[in-house]
């Protein structure tokens, strides 16, 4: 939520040094100073963090997963070249 707020010299000056010292930014120390004062632990009204879980991907002995993206280059490079080369002419021998 965007909300305009008036902040005595003062706390501002707070904040912004808070912020400086934590390598925060502005908006997350504000954030956690009002938490803190109403009793609040910081991150508690959010999500749990996304968790990616890893597979195995069963590849063939001899396939380099870190070049999969080149073997699909290559493919794409295949087909192109199929759809843009034009069919050689049919003869009429019966």
């Amino acid at each position: 939520m965007r909300t305009t707020v008036t902040l005595d010299p003062d706390v501002a000056r707070l904040l912004d040094h808070h912020a400086r010292q934590t390598r925060k930014s502005f908006k997350a120390t504000l954030n956690a100073a009002v938490r803190a004062a109403y009793g609040q632990t910081p991150g508690s009204n959010t999500r749990p963090p996304f968790v990616v879980e890893a597979r195995s991907m069963h590849l063939r002995t001899g396939l380099d997963a870190s070049r999969l993206n080149s073997l699909l280059d290559d493919l794409d490079a295949d087909q192109f070249l199929e759809k843009a080369t034009p069919p050689s002419p049919k003869s009429n021998k019966e």
